[in-house]
Formats: structure tokens, C-alpha cells, sequence
């Protein structure tokens, strides 16, 4: 009788952890995909640029003055300190690759970061515009 007893009182404490582990699993699932956000090195993002020529969108999130600088070769601006920079990422197809960069990488992660929020899926904060330069990237200058 004790073995039963046992047995019985560990279905009824392992159900509750069940029922939430099912229900977590199962979750809300509107058919949206999970937003992958990575960070590659300069060196790895210059790379897999040449690999993925043309089937991913370069992002500049620096100023305009910065952009006028120097660019990544096809990169579009859109910069993180304007106050339409969600208006125009809202225009973007957010099933779209998006490889993200500014001065640094520090902008570049919270534009990524802002845009997965938003709903992207795809996007890759690939760093430093002077590091990437100096890696080999192409570049307009």
C-alpha cells in the first residue's frame, strides 16, 4: 500500500510540471518565425559578404556625415539617431537578411536589436565600418 501511496503522490507533483512544459512547447504560436540576431567579427562578416553577394541587405546605421565618409559598396542608410529610423526599418521586408553596421558595432547591435523587436528575422550586426574596411570589405571610397 505505501509504494502506492508513493507513487501516486509523484504523479500528482510531476503533472503540474507536465501540463506547464506542454503549454510552454506548445506556446502562442501566431506563425511568426523566432528573430535571429547575430554578431560576426569584421574579419568572419567580410567573408560571408562575399559568400552571400547580393541576397542580403547591408545596413549603415551611422549619421549621414559618417556615411558621406566612406560606405560599404550597396549599403543603405538608415540612421539609428534619426527620429524616422523605425518608419523607414517599418518599411523593410521583415523576412529579409539584414548584415548591420555603424562606427563601431555598439549602434549597430541596438539598431539589430530594435528591428527584431519589430518583428526581422534575419539580422547580423557585422561590426565597425573602419574595421570592416581594413578586413577588406568593399567599400565606395
Amino acid at each position: 500500500m505505501r509504494p502506492l501511496r508513493i507513487g501516486l503522490a509523484m504523479l500528482l507533483l510531476a503533472l503540474p510540471l507536465a501540463i506547464v512544459a506542454c503549454a510552454q512547447a506548445a506556446g502562442d504560436d501566431d506563425g511568426a518565425a523566432e528573430p535571429s540576431l547575430r554578431t560576426l567579427s569584421e574579419a568572419d562578416a567580410v567573408g560571408e559578404l562575399a559568400e552571400r553577394d547580393g541576397d542580403v541587405e547591408i545596413i549603415d546605421v551611422r549619421t549621414p556625415a559618417e556615411h558621406a565618409r566612406g560606405a560599404l559598396d550597396g549599403a543603405t542608410l538608415i540612421d539609428i539617431q534619426s527620429p524616422d529610423f523605425r518608419e523607414r526599418v517599418d518599411q523593410l521586408d521583415r523576412d529579409g537578411s539584414y548584415f548591420l553596421y555603424c562606427r563601431s558595432g555598439n549602434r549597430s547591435g541596438q539598431a539589430a536589436q530594435i528591428m527584431a523587436d519589430m518583428g526581422f528575422t534575419d539580422l547580423t550586426n557585422i561590426g565597425g565600418y573602419e574595421a570592416l574596411a581594413a578586413s577588406g570589405a568593399a567599400t565606395d571610397r
